[in-house]
């Protein structure tokens, strides 16, 4: 008994030592997170409308530290990493993989190199923020477990937009380093003329995009999904330990000038497509299919212009509940080259003759 009431004391006194910090106006916000107390979970941004830092806002580790920008305006100088983690290599990154943190209700972060760049966290949040004008990429993850980014609106990002990937570290690998089973729901990237990206998942598997939005200038790619272990796009994807890939009702309001969405997944990654949305004629190829098991589901909307682009000759391809216009050419019209909407295309070497031998259509809406 006399256990149990001490364990309750000392659990009553860790909880009644959580404090909340506000950052005072015209901090040296850098210098306010390098001195945060121990015993802080809650940062608001609640004593002036607008804040700057040219520097990164380095964050502590923390079991889960809360963030809340209370509406007010973060201004970022053009070398800033945002808020970041210092991570020097794996060995590390394992340690401070327990951290956790929850970035919220920013007005807006403008301008820096990145706004958020998160390194080796599980269950962290970034909800309900506006980023604006950043060199690099508005959010780039790396080794975020289960990371959830929801209602993130990303406006002219000079590079990428929304960035999930392995880490880059010493030690770090496309196996050991992912973000897996992460969610990304009703973000939107505004596109500016130089974006690269607008949303890129690299290396990390049962990732979902749900309510997803591409817009803007002309981007090269408005989803980049790969899953190649050294970066290296000219053959397939071989990392083995990337299974899955959902992506459910993403709006694409503009033209890409690469591809629209990009997909280089490993033989055995199930990579599904469902009610995806082409609002604008596309010039580029609104698929480009390296290697994965390609899932097309209820596509109700598809011009008769559209094309899907394969570099390999025997693409596994599934089409269920789609329209019409996305089917495959009837036997007499194919070539060795096209059938339908699909175009074998930059061929690797010796796919030479496009095969439908696992190309499946099923079901046509209309």
């Amino acid at each position: 008994m006399r256990s149990s009431v001490t364990f309750l004391f000392l659990l009553s006194a860790t909880l009644l030592a959580a404090r909340d910090y506000v950052v005072p106006a015209n901090a040296n916000v850098a210098r306010f997170f390098a001195e945060l107390p121990e015993d802080a979970t809650v940062v608001r941004f609640s004593e002036a409308a607008e804040y700057r830092c040219g520097q990164d806002i380095v964050l502590p580790d923390r079991r889960l530290l809360v963030i809340d920008g209370a509406g007010s305006t973060l201004m970022l100088g053009p070398e800033s990493n945002g808020f970041t983690r210092t991570v020097n290599d794996q060995q590390q990154a394992m340690q401070r993989i327990g951290s956790r943190y929850v970035i919220k209700d920013f007005a807006e972060i403008r301008n820096g190199r990145k706004a958020i760049d998160l390194k080796a966290t599980l269950g962290s949040s970034l909800e309900n923020l506006r980023l604006v004008n950043q060199s690099e990429a508005a959010i780039d993850l790396r080794f975020c477990l289960m990371a959830r980014i929801v209602s993130v609106h990303v406006t002219n990002p000079r590079g990428r937009g929304i960035v999930l990937r392995q880490g880059d570290w010493t030690g770090a690998t496309a196996f050991n380093s992912q973000c897996n089973s992460s969610v990304l729901e009703q973000c939107r990237v505004y596109c500016a003329k130089t974006t690269t990206e607008a949303f890129a998942v690299l290396n990390s598997g049962g990732v979902r995009m749900t309510d997803c939005v591409s817009e803007g200038a002309a981007c090269a790619y408005d989803l980049f999904l790969s899953a190649t272990i050294d970066g290296d796009e000219s053959r397939p994807a071989s990392n083995t330990v990337v299974k899955s890939f959902t992506l459910a009702n993403f709006h694409v309001e503009h033209s890409a000038t690469k591809a629209s969405i990009y997909v280089n997944m490993p033989s055995k990654a199930a990579v599904t497509l469902s009610n995806v949305y082409w609002n604008n004629k596309q010039t580029a190829p609104v698929i480009l299919y390296v290697m994965g098991q390609l899932n097309l589901e209820d596509i109700g909307w598809f011009r008769q212009e559209f094309r899907i682009h394969t570099r390999i000759s025997a693409p596994r391809i599934n089409v269920q509940r789609c329209h019409s216009f996305l089917a495959f050419g009837k036997e007499g019209e194919r070539t060795d080259k096209r059938a339908g909407v699909l175009h074998l295309q930059d061929p690797f070497p010796n796919n030479t003759q496009l095969k439908l031998n696992f190309v499946r259509r099923r079901d046509p809406s209309m």
